[in-house]
């Protein structure tokens, strides 16, 4: 081979290395992968399958199907949802099928979509109607298929309509296939979405197994055919067709499908079972089940199907060992690659993995291996039984059988395969199937792979909206992977599917995209080894058109020859060889022949050009055409046409292109060579040249032109060297010289000078003698010929003293000293050999370890002639001369020799044994330490400046820092007491700790004291840059992420193309992050940004996406950003005015305009500056910007330029022009002040009284017009918030938050026992907080009668005897009527106690409802005869009897659902309405009073403006990012607290938040600066003589301030709540008691303006309009009907009292209005409305107490019959809704017509709901507690309840005295034995 051919073949080689190495541990940059068509979705995506005849895809939505072309363009749109549904709808559900459950609209999730081409339908399975099916069209999905069910079939089973999974996150995988006798059949696997389950809706009415039935997985019959048995299990019995988990275990079976494919005759169901999630993180949890599918008639009746259950069998798979093990499968894909063995295809299933942290892996599996393991798991099932394989036992064909040995019996391959008669049942293997990971990454979602050219092809989908493509190896090693970013970054669905037709292109979806993807982008490479070399297996070269491209684009690429893949490799990209390589310019050469190397296709047949390249193209002749190689010849160029050589070269390079059908296939060059020029270009060798040159030249000594006479470079005529002594400058001699090949003929000897010599032939004949030549230099020795035969010295240059003229012999110089100077000797006429003493000028170093070794270097005079004459030593201590670093005379170098303890002497220096010289320089020997090194650590990277402190670091001649005894860390300063170097990179990738030794003299590190040792940690990451834009001045602010910056000492940003590199700031708070300012540039790019860290070259951490802590937050950089500069902003005033007029003294403010700019500039980047003024600047929006100056301006100019500045840009955009001179002013004042003391003294003296009138009219008047202005702004005010306070109220109100409902029990305990619950709660809270300072806890039970009754310890068993035969009493109708008639008549039975013991007998009564309402309505029909007699208007109105209150019980435990269900959120949202409303204006902590209410007592009249501001808040424990809380600059700390609080807890019930006390607020005011803020500290200022409370302002927090929360160790008692702060003590915003303020002689009330406080009712208007929507919602649905939940009991009990009244004749329709006003509104519906904390948890602060009054007040006088007489001294409370009470009467009157028109209850329906509402909430509430407390009453009147009883005869015939007495004798009897005890 050539060697120019050698020399390619070693560059490509050595380039393949490269670029493979490259592509295994480097990002390609280059995508691969391109995104050809999109279809976006306004819905979520579920589902998508793809026609491989039509190429139709059809995609489905959640509500929507699409059916799309090839290029994703929508053909068909059928809209499938929402529709009217519920989930706890019985099966069958059909659209028109009745529901016990109310439905409303629910969204279609499309659960399954599968492909019939055959039959062509489309089968659509949504997750409404319980999972019901449709079957459309194929060519219009639009139409109905088929109509099922079938009109007029009656029968119609729950399984042929439960088929998909009915929940939105529940899974459906299916298939479909054809059986050997034609039918179709649907595989169906689908999540159990039953009773037990998170999909399954809590149902407290009864337990639903409605789902029991429901297969997991189930074959269904899917031919159109036979609608009599579409979907049914198409096997009888049943059962054998389907995999049923039996209903017990289910929770221990959560089966998540993944994946249904079909492999040879199998059909494989990929499965997660989530019931082991969170249990065994280490366990797999990951299943392959495997069912035989009967496409293949191999039984020998053709009748017998196959039977699911009978070949049912599962195995785990597990991808990972030792413990890291990924458990969870995402998703899998079947391929056929390459096998790893090299032999052939082998089918794989790969599959993507992850693990709870997100981490993910790819595994793949060999079908071959699956087999394997399922055969032998028979095998052992039936032979040799063992814990491998077992029968699943949790399905319900698993129970009766196991894996038992069945002797010899030999399974067929048939039976190992698809399982055996005698066992048929589901098997599963417990030893899993592991497989190695083969990529690691983080959040993969998906994975498809393809087999391309033998290469194994993986494309893998993310969940943070990437594609990634993976070339693996044979042995399926990752070799190369790109990375493609999708649309909006949204995660990737787990199926993705290849073109049917083209698999150059991939389908896969997204949550809200439908992607078409071409797999590659060849078109970027652009030559043939780019092409193969960048590792894409789907790229090669296409040979005739000269470009990279996929195979099936290459026109003519299934020709031989004529597309290179990758594994051909670069070396088979075409390439030629021309003959002859190199032609002469006088030779006379035709043609040129070319040979072709490399895959070229046949050219026979196709046009063949040599192209020149200048225009001329000749036609070729293809002489040889076969194997690899071809060979042709191209017509040269013609002479004339050849270009021309360039002046001083002899030759040309001409470049000649193959070209085949006018394309370029190949390129090479050939050379033109001119060897006259040859000669030419070099004169004085011009023979030598000639015949040297690599061209064919030769060379004519008579014509001195290269022609063919002489042919080898050794017979040109030369010199001859030959030795010739050294020859003294300025003498005249002559030479000798020896020549060859040259003729005797007159010569000329040329010295270098000007001057030529006459030079004689001798008589030997080849030398001559060059006479008379005086040869000179001024330098101390130089050569004077061109070949250095002659040395000519000069003795009075370089010898400064005696010993180094004579020093010079050694060279040959023959110089002398003498008179003091150097000449030659034949110059001196006296010379003496014997030079002084030597003397020593300088030594250094002057120190040195004790070990020797130092270099020391001496230097003076006649210090010798020769090394060998000269000895040294320190003190006794010899120091050795390196002969080599000696300069004769005046330095040597020695090294020193070894002592033992340190020591001090001179240096002395002995020259022939007797001349000595002593140094006036001491040199010491130290021993040097090492104290310290800062820092410790570092980054792998190096780089890294550490601080070495010791003692004597400078010591000796070379001082080295070894790292880990083999690197050297470069010294960067040196000095005694500190080294400072720079520690190199590490050599491992995960070397740690090494040792640092600071070694002397180069020897190795022996000594622990010079010793220490240095870590190394991970390199810090650079994940992104921040902004990525930044304007043509430069100065942005570019913010760096990443992590580990706290090992960075410096950080430089170089922004290639500019050539300016930015030292950035490292910011000593956060170790991720950096800030760096943007170089400047001239014009607008896109520019590549690196940085260095410590001054290394960052280049991305490692290979890209290998490491698990590869975050995918930003596309791999390998180190490199891109940074675009843009235009730089352009700012304008309003008006774009350039001169802006301003008087001096007054505010100024302007209003800049921001020109159009996509920079997204931050408020902080901007400044602006008036002359030297800053300006305060305020945003409005993002175009536009206030900039205000509250000062006076002044200056000597009369014009102030105004300059915005947005980092380094800067531009005046106008000037600022100040009004009249201060001279003009000044003169002004003085006539002013002039003119007015004239007028005061003539007025005084000629209108004295007159003008004390005047004066006071005109100030009164002009009181009048201030007071009429302000009463008009604040009415103005007040209708403005009017307006805007109800949008953004609305717009503001979290309604997702959940509603924060009580249980029933706990409503039931404060509505009955209000007093004792508020108490006993406030004895449980107060505990809690004080000694628990981690925060938020939930309350215990807050009332005796929710916990469980326990007797004393000392109670006997007839106790519990005693209690049980009294609440036999209590169930005994006239024993309880007579009871409670006793106790009333006791004059000491007080309200309170009829309150509680209608409340004890409601709890004790409350599992016999219906019985409770019969005593109840005795006791009514008692009352209201009693009422009759007097008047019966007034019955009911206050709770002064035991019924009443039972009234008021059983209401609300009748009313209970409807107010949770109907009025809880209205209610709810009021609440929050008025607690936002509130918050929203200032409230004065200490008297409560708040600008916006509802009631006149708690207005705050003053004008107290609040401006809003938010600030940014964490709170350190709460596992929650910071929030924005938007708070008051009038609000104290405790307020900014609660409102801080609300904000992180609102989601929580305010039992478990923590008070205002227990936290503390931390502001970080600037940098680390920061301080704990609270009401009252030392900072308080004292106004009107009370401390006023610190507040936002009073701090000075600027908008967007930081703020961090947590919780105090120990509660500080200093300071209670605010409002019960003294009053004459402090103040917050306004004095207690309306106080005047014109009364305090203060500066601050001197300013402020006295108006009338009555104009700030108008702010109670503003309120009551903000909240008017959610109170009439309120009051409508309290005042409602709904037709799904009518008030059974409302209805009930109003009939009951227009029973009553017809039987007593009470005709009088007011009468009855009362009575239902007070049995409803009045009773519950107002205790509800002032007591929400009866039905919530959550906080009843008195401003809302306050609003919710006036609100409870409307509603009453809406309902009541009497009109409202108001008047203007009537009260606001009633003056507020005086206008919208008529309109809420007429809603009352209109809701008890409607009550009334409603159908009758009969008394068993009555009951029956009674009974059921007992049921809902039995063993909620402990009734024997209840009975102990009524007992105490019948203990306490025992002898006045048995005297009622005695006196009743039906209580007396039943001995109910008797049975009163025996219960007291056995309760008495062990509390007198307990009390004895105690």
């Amino acid at each position: 081979m050539p060697p120019s051919e050698k020399i390619v073949v070693l560059i490509l080689g050595v380039l393949v290395l490269e670029s493979a190495w490259n592509a295994h541990h480097s990002p390609c940059l280059a995508n691969a992968l391109q995104i050809q068509q999109a279809f976006a979705s306004p819905n979520q995506t579920n589902n998508f399958v793809v026609d491989e005849v039509s190429r139709k895809v059809y995609l489905a939505t959640v509500n929507t199907v699409y059916q799309l072309n090839g290029t994703l363009s929508v053909e068909v749109e059928k809209r499938t949802g929402p529709v009217e549904d519920n989930l706890l709808c019985h099966a069958p559900q059909l659209p028109q099928a009745p529901c016990e459950h109310p439905k409303s609209l629910t969204d279609n999730f499309n659960k399954l979509l599968e492909l019939d081409r055959e039959q062509g339908v489309l089968v659509i399975c949504g997750s409404v109607y319980q999972g019901f099916c449709e079957l459309r069209k194929m060519e219009n999905i639009s139409e109905i298929a088929v109509e099922f069910p079938p009109h007029g079939e009656k029968t119609v089973f729950p399984s042929m309509l439960n088929i998909a999974a009915n929940h939105p996150n529940a899974s459906t995988v299916g298939l479909i296939f054809r059986s050997h006798g034609g039918n179709t059949r649907l595989l169906v696997g689908a999540t159990y979405t039953g009773a037990g389950t998170q999909f399954f809706p809590k149902n407290h009415s009864k337990e639903d197994l409605r789902f029991e039935n429901t297969p997991e997985i189930a074959i269904r019959s899917l031919n159109i055919n036979d609608l009599s048995r579409l979907f049914t299990y198409d096997i009888n019995p049943s059962e054998d067709n389907v995999f049923k988990i039996k209903q017990e275990v289910k929770q221990k079976n959560k089966l998540n499908f993944v994946h249904a494919f079909i492999q040879k005759t199998y059909a494989y169901i990929a499965i997660n079972n989530d019931a082991n999630m969170g249990h065994k993180q280490s366990q797999p949890n990951s299943i392959l089940a495997r069912i035989c599918l009967d496409t293949e008639n191999t039984r020998k009746s053709t009748s017998e199907s196959r039977k699911l259950t009978e070949s049912f069998i599962q195995m785990p798979l597990q991808c990972g060992y030792n413990g890291n093990i990924y458990n969870r499968l995402v998703s899998v894909h079947p391929a056929v690659i390459h096998s790893v063995t090299g032999e052939g295809l082998e089918s794989h299933l790969f599959g993507v993995f992850t693990k709870s942290d997100r981490m993910s892996a790819l595994c793949a599996f060999r079908f071959s291996d699956i087999e394997e393991e399922i055969r032998q798991g028979r095998r052992n099932c039936s032979n040799s039984p063992s814990s491998d394989v077992q029968v699943l036992d949790s399905v319900i064909q698993g129970s009766g059988a196991a894996c038992v040995h069945k002797g010899n019996l030999v399974l067929q391959p048939e039976q190992l395969d698809c399982g055996a008669a005698h066992l048929q049942h589901p098997l599963a293997l417990r030893r899993p199937l592991r497989a190695t990971p083969l990529f690691v990454s983080l959040g993969l979602s998906s994975v498809a792979v393809d087999n391309i050219h033998n290469h194994t092809v993986v494309f893998l989908g993310t969940s943070t909206g990437r594609l990634r493509k993976l070339t693996l190896l044979k042995n399926l090693t990752v070799a190369n992977q790109w990375a493609l970013k999708l649309p909006a970054g949204e995660s990737v669905h787990h199926i993705m599917t290849f073109d049917p037709m083209d698999r150059n292109y991939l389908y896969l979806m997204t949550s809200h995209h439908l992607l078409r993807v071409k797999v590659a982008a060849c078109g970027q490479y652009r030559s043939c080894s780019d092409c193969l070399g960048a590792g894409d297996a789907h790229c090669g070269w296409c040979t005739l058109e000269s470009r990279c491209s996929i195979q099936r684009e290459c026109s003519g690429g299934l020709m031989v020859r004529s597309w290179i893949g990758m594994g051909e490799g670069p070396q088979q990209c075409p390439s030629m060889t021309l003959t002859p390589q190199e032609i002469s310019l006088s030779a006379d050469v035709k043609d040129v022949g070319i040979l072709i190397n490399g895959s070229v296709p046949d050219l026979v047949g196709s046009r063949v050009e040599c192209d020149y390249g200048l225009g001329i193209a000749t036609v070729a002749t293809v002489h040889l055409d076969y194997g690899p190689a071809q060979i042709q010849t191209c017509p040269l160029l013609p002479r004339e046409r050849y270009p021309h050589i360039p002046p001083g070269r002899d030759h040309l390079m001409v470049p000649v292109a193959i070209k085949v059908n006018g394309t370029s296939v190949v390129s090479g060059t050939f050379i033109i060579y001119d060897c006259e020029r040859t000669g030419v270009i070099h004169p004085k060798t011009a023979c030598i040249s000639c015949l040297s040159t690599r061209w064919r030249c030769y060379w004519d000594q008579n014509m001195f032109v290269s022609l063919p006479v002489l042919q080898n470079s050794a017979s040109c005529p030369s010199l001859v060297a030959k030795d010739v002594p050294p020859s003294p400058s300025g003498i005249t001699q002559d030479f000798t010289l020896s020549l060859s090949n040259v003729d005797q003929e007159e010569l000329e000897c040329d010295f270098g000078s000007e001057q030529r010599y006459e030079a004689r032939w001798l008589n030997s004949g080849s030398e001559v003698k060059c006479s008379g030549v005086m040869v000179s230099t001024t330098f101390l020795g130089a050569q004077v010929t061109q070949h250095n035969l002659v040395e000519v010295y000069n003795c009075g240059v370089g010898s400064g003293d005696c010993s180094q003229c004579w020093g010079r012999e050694d060279q040959g110089h023959l110089c002398g000293w003498c008179d003091n100077i150097c000449r030659p000797r034949d110059d001196c006429q006296y010379m003496s050999s014997q030079c002084p003493d030597p003397e020593i000028t300088k030594i250094s170093p002057l120190s040195g370890p004790l070990e020797g070794g130092t270099l020391l270097t001496v230097q003076g005079r006649n210090m010798g002639r020769r090394a060998d004459v000269v000895k040294v030593s320190i003190g006794m201590v010899p120091c050795k001369i390196l002969p080599y670093q000696y300069t004769v005379s005046i330095q040597l170098v020695c090294v020193t020799g070894q002592t033992f303890d340190p020591i001090n002497y001179v240096v002395r220096v002995t020259v022939n044994q007797n001349a000595m010289g002593v140094s006036k320089e001491v040199f010491s020997y130290l021993v040097p330490k090492l104290l310290s090194m800062e820092p410790r650590k570092g980054s792998r990277s190096g780089g890294t400046r550490v601080t070495i402190r010791g003692e004597h670091l400078d010591t000796g001649s070379q001082v080295r820092v070894k790292v880990n005894g083999t690197q050297d860390c470069i010294i960067l300063t040196l000095t005694k007491d500190t080294i400072e170097c720079t520690i190199p990179a590490a050599l491992h990738t995960h070397t740690e700790a090494v040792s640092v030794c600071v070694e002397f003299e180069d020897i190795p590190c022996q000594s622990s004291e010079l010793l220490t040792q240095y870590i190394y940690e991970k390199n810090p990451t650079i994940s992104y840059i921040k902004p990525r834009k930044s304007y043509l001045s430069g100065g942005r602010t570019i913010t760096v992420t990443g992590q580990g910056f706290d090992l960075v000492q410096s950080v430089t940003m170089e922004v290639l193309g500019i050539g300016q590199d930015v030292i950035c700031t490292l910011l000593v708070w956060s170790p991720s992050m950096i800030t760096c300012s943007s170089p400047a540039s001239s014009q607008s790019q896109q520019a590549t940004v690196e940085f260095l860290l410590n001054g290394v070259l960052y280049m991305g951490d490692g290979p890209a996406f290998d490491g698990p802590d590869q975050e995918e937050e930003e596309e791999p950089h390998g180190g490199h950003f891109l940074l675009e500069y843009v235009e730089d902003p352009q700012f304008f005033t309003a008006n774009k005015e350039k001169l802006i007029k301003h008087h001096p003294g007054e505010p100024l403010t302007l209003i800049i305009n921001k020109g159009p700019s996509d920079l997204e500039l931050a408020p902080e980047e901007y400044s602006v500056m008036i002359g030297s003024y800053p300006c305060d600047i305020s945003f409005h929006n993002n175009q536009l910007f206030h900039c205000t100056i509250n000062g006076s301006l002044g200056s000597s100019e009369g014009e102030l330029p105004v300059t915005v500045r947005v980092g380094n840009f800067q531009r005046i955009i106008a000037k600022v022009q100040l009004g009249g001179s201060e001279l003009a002013i000044v003169v002004s004042i003085v006539v002013c002040c002039v003119l007015l003391l004239l007028c005061t003294v003539a007025l005084v003296v000629y209108c004295t009284k007159s003008r004390r009138a005047e004066r006071y009219w005109q100030k009164t008047l002009l009181q009048m017009e201030e007071m009429e202005s302000q009463i008009r702004d604040e009415i103005r005010k007040g209708f403005a918030e009017l307006q805007t306070d109800m949008t953004d109220l609305t717009k503001e109100l979290n309604r997702s938050q959940g509603i924060p409902f009580l249980e029933y029990k706990q409503f039931v305990t404060r509505t009955f026992f209000p007093k004792m619950c508020s108490d006993y709660e406030r004895s449980l809270v107060q505990p809690v907080y004080e000694n628990d300072a981690l925060g938020p806890r939930a309350l215990p039970e807050t009332h005796p009668l929710l916990q469980d009754w326990q007797p004393s310890n000392t109670a006997k068993p007839n106790m519990e005897e005693g209690i049980t035969l009294f609440s036999t009493l209590l169930n005994n109708k006239h024993f309880l009527v007579t009871f409670v008639h006793a106790l009333e008549q006791q004059k000491d039975f007080a309200i309170r106690d009829r309150c509680s013991l209608a409340s004890l007998l409601t709890i004790a009564l409350h599992g016999k409802l219906e019985y409770y309402t019969s005593i109840m309505k005795d006791l009514l029909v008692d009352l209201i005869d009693a009422s009759a007699a007097k008047n019966p208007k007034l019955m009911l109105r206050r709770t002064e009897s035991v019924v009443e209150k039972m009234l008021t019980n059983w209401m609300s435990i009748c009313m209970y659902s409807y107010l949770k269900e109907t009025v809880g959120e209205p209610f709810f949202l009021l609440l929050c309405a008025i607690r936002q409303q509130i918050n929203k204006g200032s409230i004065d902590a200490i008297t409560g009073k708040a600008r916006y209410t509802l009631n006149e007592e708690w207005l705050l009249r003053e004008n107290v403006e609040a401006k809003p501001q938010n600030i940014n808040v964490s709170f350190q424990g709460c596992g929650m990012d910071s929030l924005a809380v938007k708070v008051v600059n009038t609000d104290t700390i405790c307020q900014v607290k609660e409102k801080i609080l609300e904000a992180f807890y609102k989601n929580l019930p305010f039992s478990q938040w923590p008070r205002a006390e227990d936290v503390d607020l931390e502001w970080f005011a600037s940098g680390s600066n920061s301080r704990i803020l609270q009401d009252l500290d030392n900072t308080s200022v004292m106004e009107d003589g009370r401390k006023k409370l610190n507040t936002v302002t009073h701090y000075q927090i600027p908008e967007g301030a930081s703020f961090a929360m947590s919780m105090k160790d120990k509660r500080d008692n200093t300071l209670g709540r605010a409002k019960d702060l003294d009053t004459e003590k402090y103040v917050h915003l306004v004095l207690p008691h309306d106080e005047p303020f014109e009364n305090k002689k203060s500066h601050r009330q001197s300013h402020r303006k006295k108006v009338l406080p009555e104009i700030y009712l108008t702010r109670l208007l503003s309120t009551k309009g903000t909240l008017q929507k959610f109170l009439d919602d309120l009051f409508l649905a309290i005042l409602s009907i709904p037709a799904e939940r009518p008030p059974l009991a409302i209805k009930y009990f109003f009939d009951f009292l227009e029973e009553q009244a017809d039987k007593r004749g009470i005709t009088d329709p007011d009468t009855l209005h009362i009575w239902k006003t007070n049995c409803l509104p009045l009773r519950f519906w107002v205790n509800i409305l002032k007591n929400p904390q009866f039905v919530f948890d959550i906080e009843k602060t008195d401003h809302m107490d306050a609003c919710l009054s006036v609100i409870a007040q409307a509603f009453i006088d809406a309902c009541s019959v009497s009109d409202l007489q108001l008047g203007k001294d009537s009260p606001t409370n009633k003056l507020l809704y005086a206008k919208e009470i008529p309109e809420y009467k007429k809603r009352v009157q209109c809701y008890y017509k409607q009550i009334h028109e409603m159908a009758p209850l009969s008394e068993q329906e009555m009951n029956a709901h009674l009974a059921e509402e007992s049921r809902k909430y039995r063993n909620e509430f402990n009734t024997n507690l209840a009975l102990t407390e009524i007992y105490k009453y019948a203990k306490k009147y025992r002898n006045q309840v048995v005297s009622a009883l005695e006196s009743n005869p039906t209580a007396k015939r039943t001995q109910l005295h008797h049975k009163f007495e025996q219960v007291i004798a056995l309760v008495e009897d062990n509390i007198y034995e307990c009390s004895s005890e105690a």
